[in-house]
């Protein structure tokens, strides 16, 4: 009897100190901007598989079109990526836009294949927390997303868009023709729009939406509460994966 209430209590307690872990936020989320048509850009997209593996790491795939004309037509690309990048570098006033880009956490540029940078940028970006600084969840049922915002930190801005973001989890494309002609490469967490569902000004707030709009003819998706600088995108304040993801 005495062997049994103490594997209880441990179990109890082991359930206890994993309960936090599970519910936390993510510490970063990592955007690359990459291109079918870019050489350079396999080895990155291979190091955002691996990122989206981990749980405590929102990777989304932007694939752009301006490299179409080198000889092959991105499949997965849109110009509404492209906007986006550029935003991105509006925004931070340095107009740097290049393929393999990782956006980190909405602020801070690297190179999407060199882990070792994108990792310092993570750091850097948090200021000393160990993850973003307002906690987003997603529920699902009777097919209505909801998005519970609850800030858990303080942080530098209380205004923030709610974004979903309609993904495929993976994708698997051979390209037969331009730098890459020959090769299959596999993308994960490919981004195939942007839904604005609300706006955030501080504190606990609920949005819902349909959960095939948040799904848009994808197979996940992605809520993204991100800041706006000059109505272009910039620091994201809190993120979440979708079921599956």
């Amino acid at each position: 009897m005495v062997s049994r209430l103490k594997i209880a209590l441990v179990a109890a307690g082991l359930a206890a100190l994993l309960q936090p872990a599970l519910a936390e936020p993510p510490r970063a989320v990592v955007e690359l901007f990459t291109s079918q048509g870019c050489s350079n850009c396999p080895p990155a997209d291979a190091l955002l598989v691996e990122y989206a593996q981990k749980h405590d790491i929102v990777a989304l795939s932007f694939p752009v079109n301006y490299w179409d004309y080198l000889g092959w037509k991105d499949t997965l690309a849109h110009t509404e990526f492209t906007a986006r990048q550029k935003d991105y570098a509006h925004a931070r006033s340095d107009r740097q836009v290049f393929t393999p880009q990782m956006i980190v956490n909405g602020k801070k540029s690297c190179i999407g294949s060199d882990r070792a940078q994108i990792e310092n940028a993570i750091q850097m970006t948090l200021k000393g927390r160990s993850t973003l600084p307002v906690d987003v969840n997603v529920s699902e049922e009777n097919g209505t997303v909801t998005v519970s915002v609850k800030e858990i930190a303080e942080p530098a801005r209380r205004e923030a868009l709610v974004w979903v973001l309609p993904v495929l989890r993976s994708q698997t494309v051979p390209i037969e023709r331009g730098e890459n002609k020959g090769r299959t490469v596999t993308y994960a967490n490919v981004v195939r729009g942007l839904k604005r569902i609300g706006e955030w000004n501080g504190g606990s707030a609920r949005f819902e939406v349909p959960a095939e709009t948040a799904r848009g003819g994808a197979d996940g998706y992605v809520v993204l509460l991100q800041t706006a600088q000059d109505d272009k995108p910039s620091v994201i304040l809190g993120a979440a994966k979708g079921p599956g993801l």
